[in-house]
């Protein structure tokens, strides 16, 4: 007789993770009794407490798919998440978003300054790579180069960094759909792509096997901008924890200016349907991935 597996409770989940995270960079991070100290307390500003933590979710999401060590994809996650705290600190910054607010709190060259935080970024970046390299993350040296490389290649200049600086030319330029969704593909698509794509390595999945978890991220990634386009125009600035209504105060075109809401918020469903349909060759395990896809359409920060 099969059994029947409980319901997932995504904000369960949630919860779980952020709290693992914070934890995580607590002991990453502790406070040196020497002139570094300002430095960390600068990351512990931006990478403790708030934010989503979809990313190290999905890590651990896909890593379960294949039994993957409770430990090792905590630090995968970590790794991830150190990138994504690194790039907010700079994007924030005022030579590329200038913003005063995020997570609900002063940015960290608003709470410290800007040459610290320059630095704190820098920090955090190398850090991923080193969490990586280490065998605590898996005793397997090629699993520890794979991770190391698909992070690399997430993160630079065919990933998130090139979506940040074509982000930079749509205030001076007029971007068709095309060249908006490979923006936001670069840009925020490829660290939740390569979150899903850590679970499989650390699986093991050959590279050949990945094309449906590789799909499922991809659409979740573009459903993700697409409801983030969405929440700048409509959301509530203290739930979201940053300044909205920016991207058209710049004149950059996004999904929702060249589809308009009604369209938009179409696609965005359409996406998320796509993505739980390339999960169908999964079953219950698989569940945790489902409501991520939908939660992505349905988030209110």
């Amino acid at each position: 007789m099969a059994t029947i597996a409980p319901p997932v409770s995504l904000n369960a989940a949630l919860r779980e993770i952020s709290a693992e995270m914070d934890r995580q960079f607590d002991a990453l991070l502790p406070v040196p009794g020497d002139p570094r100290a300002n430095l960390y307390r600068a990351m512990r500003h931006a990478a403790i407490g708030g934010g989503k933590r979809l990313r190290p979710l999905l890590v651990f999401a896909t890593a379960r798919l294949f039994n993957v060590e409770r430990t090792r994809a905590a630090r995968a996650a970590l790794a991830i998440e150190c990138i994504h705290v690194y790039s907010l600190i700079h994007d924030d910054l005022p030579a590329m978003d200038d913003d005063d607010m995020r997570r609900g709190k002063p940015t960290v060259h608003k709470a410290y300054d800007e040459a610290t935080a320059i630095l704190a970024g820098d920090c955090l970046h190398a850090l991923a790579f080193e969490i990586l390299a280490h065998e605590a993350t898996h005793p397997d040296s090629h699993v520890r180069i794979e991770l190391i490389d698909d992070l690399a290649h997430a993160s630079g200049p065919s990933g998130m960094a090139g979506g940040q600086a074509m982000d930079l030319e749509a205030e001076e330029t007029s971007f068709d759909l095309n060249t908006v969704t490979r923006l936001q593909a670069m840009k925020t698509g490829a660290l939740i792509a390569c979150s899903v794509e850590a679970g499989a390595i650390l699986g093991r999945l050959p590279s050949d096997q990945r094309t449906s978890l590789r799909g499922y991220a991809r659409d979740i990634g573009l459903a993700f901008q697409i409801a983030d386009d969405i929440l700048d125009v409509e959301g509530d600035e203290a739930a979201v924890g940053k300044a909205l209504r920016k991207d058209g105060e710049a004149g950059k075109e996004t999904f929702l200016s060249l589809l308009g809401l009604d369209r938009a918020r179409e696609q965005a469903r359409l996406l998320v349907e796509q993505s739980i349909e390339h999960l169908r060759d999964f079953g219950h395990e698989a569940d945790l991935l489902r409501a991520i896809a939908r939660y992505v359409l349905e988030r209110d920060r």
